[in-house]
């Protein structure tokens, strides 16, 4: 899941995103509070992490400008305050979650992991549908209990299907999912990678999870409730060997 971390402090940064970055999650860093308002009503994040004490505006700031701009993105604040009132002012104007320097980046990624999976409906980090089971604290998938190995951005495309599951997502979604905004290939390579996630799961034996939309782009459904939710309207065609080939340049 693509995140936005807003630090100014290089020391934090350093200390903090090579852990963000090894248990799994995309990381975009903001340097000031406006860049980072910008860069959440710009594009689709999963959560952002803020620290209270940036240089041209604090925290509490940057949260009250989002949410009147209805940018719902969930919040965790990063703070040396440890008051009860500096906490209660943050959660009272939006902020999901609150932590008090030194951040322990284990717990850290602890709750952003809880954070996402409460905003897209899952209790529990192991999410099945069907005979698909997968577990974002351990980047794993399986069918049928046995392992699915699929590459980092297959993985992202499943994890953003899975975590809004009966909705469907735009190719452009998945762009800004999976590069943030930044070096996009052509968004054509969705196809490509879809067919390839696709094929991995069917030859391990799970049902046809995803269908294409027309007009949308792609959604999973459970197949327990895939006659009453899927939209009507014709099937996209999978580009050709030859198209898939000449994209596979963009690379995983």
């Amino acid at each position: 899941m693509r995140i936005l971390f807003a630090e100014d402090e290089a020391t934090s940064a350093r200390q903090l995103l090579p852990t963000l970055k090894k248990a799994g999650l995309s990381v975009d860093l903001a340097r000031s509070g406006r860049n980072a308002i910008e860069m959440l009503r710009n594009y689709d994040y999963g959560i952002a992490v803020v620290d209270l004490s940036l240089p041209d505006m604090d925290g509490y700031n940057v949260i009250n400008s989002l949410r009147l701009l209805n940018v719902s993105t969930p919040i965790i604040i990063l703070s040396s305050l440890d008051q009860p009132e500096a906490k209660i002012r943050a959660f009272s104007i939006g902020a999901d979650d609150y932590l008090t320097k030194p951040i322990n980046p284990a717990e850290l990624v602890a709750r952003i992991r809880a954070i996402l999976r409460r905003s897209s409906g899952f209790a529990h980090p192991v999410t099945q549908v069907g005979d698909l089971k997968m577990d974002l604290n351990s980047h794993t998938v399986t069918v049928n209990d046995q392992p699915v190995h699929l590459t980092g951005k297959e993985f992202s495309i499943l994890e953003l299907l899975i975590l809004r599951k009966g909705v469907a997502q735009t190719k452009e979604t998945f762009l800004n999912h999976l590069y943030g905004g930044r070096d996009e290939p052509d968004i054509k390579i969705i196809d490509v990678f879809i067919c390839k996630l696709r094929k991995k799961l069917q030859a391990a034996g799970a049902d046809n999870l995803i269908s294409t939309v027309w007009g949308r782009g792609y959604i999973l459904h459970d197949p327990k409730t895939r006659k009453l939710s899927i939209p009507t309207g014709p099937i996209i065609p999978m580009p050709s060997a030859f198209s898939q080939e000449h994209l596979l340049s963009a690379g995983d």
